[in-house]
């Protein structure tokens, strides 16, 4: 079968949905079809459109329906599909939803936030990760906090170091935090925390080698985002090894379980400084939070995820 996929933005960025979309395609390679990835559709034949973002990928999903009203599509929702833009661009987002024959989310929550008469259509494909090449060592000198994801309004992205601020002198807790300013602004800001907060550092945008040797050396992943679809840094954290601290929203609790002892309420910094001096100061609450992702490891491997497209298509 030959299936365009569609993922809005530039071919070079390295947002996470550009990743997504490449992932994808090597696993429906994988299991034996022909995949090509466009930022829109311009009319080249396909047996099958697989869309990314039924906000921004509307015109090219309204496309290919009009041409091809009996080929299969496939609309994947993002966190700004399901907890921004059904409500403020209903009229292309839910229209997408309509289209689709299917409907892809990325957490176990995501059917809570969808309209009814669309859950029929849905189908839960966690994102796989692949283990680190090399064992963990974290520091030994220092207790880092990696935060990854680009510096924008629904990442919440400068929460963890605010709760660093004022965490006690003789803590030896660092802010890691890797990923693209959405903005100048965002950027100004980013610059800012780090000449008040020495415990904070930002590396700007980084290519994924960079977070996984991350990965290796940090103790804990602090995750801050005020929605989400559900994030693969989730899953490459849990393949990883990685402990975690999490918003307390559905789509980290869709991932990590409800029973899982690292969330804390969204924005609450004095909730996260806690969650954060307790993972740095009892080792038996970090060895916990380890243990319980790792309970969910067997949701994100490659395996799992190519046979969930590859039971997707077959049913279509």
């Amino acid at each position: 079968m030959k299936i365009i996929l569609i993922t809005p933005g530039k071919k070079q960025s390295k947002t996470g949905n550009r990743f997504t979309a490449a992932r994808w395609a090597r696993l429906l390679r994988g299991v034996g079809h022909g995949v090509t990835i466009k930022p829109d559709w311009e009319g080249t034949p396909a047996d099958m459109m697989v869309a990314l973002h039924a906000w921004r990928s509307a015109p090219s999903i309204e496309r290919f329906h009009q041409r091809f009203p009996s080929r299969p599509l496939v609309v994947a929702l993002t966190g700004t599909d399901i907890y921004r833009y059904q409500h403020s661009h209903p009229a292309e987002t839910l229209r997408s939803m309509e289209m689709a024959d299917a409907l892809v989310c990325l957490h176990d929550l995501a059917h809570k936030a969808v309209p009814k008469e669309f859950r029929k259509k849905l189908h839960v494909i966690h994102q796989s990760a692949s283990p680190l090449s090399r064992s963990r060592s974290p520091s030994m000198r220092t207790f880092d906090v990696c935060v990854t994801g680009h510096l924008r309004e629904e990442k919440d992205p400068l929460r963890t170091a605010c709760a660093a601020r004022t965490l006690p002198e003789e803590s030896r807790l660092r802010v890691i935090h890797l990923g693209k300013a959405h903005n100048d602004e965002w950027a100004e800001q980013a610059r800012a925390e780090m000449e008040t907060n020495p415990r904070y550092h930002w590396l700007g945008e980084v290519d994924p080698w960079r977070v996984r040797r991350e990965f290796v050396k940090t103790h804990l992943l602090a995750h801050s985002s005020i929605m989400e679809g559900g994030a693969n840094v989730i899953s490459e954290a849990v393949i990883a090894g990685v402990p975690i601290i999490a918003s307390e929203i559905d789509g980290n609790v869709g991932l990590l379980g409800e029973d899982y002892p690292g969330y804390y309420p969204v924005k609450d910094t004095g909730a996260l400084r806690a969650l954060l001096l307790q993972a740095e100061t009892d080792r038996s609450f970090l060895q916990r939070l380890g243990k319980h992702g790792a309970k969910r490891k067997y949701l994100f491997t490659p395996g799992r995820e190519a046979e969930a497209w590859k039971n997707l298509l077959g049913s279509l």
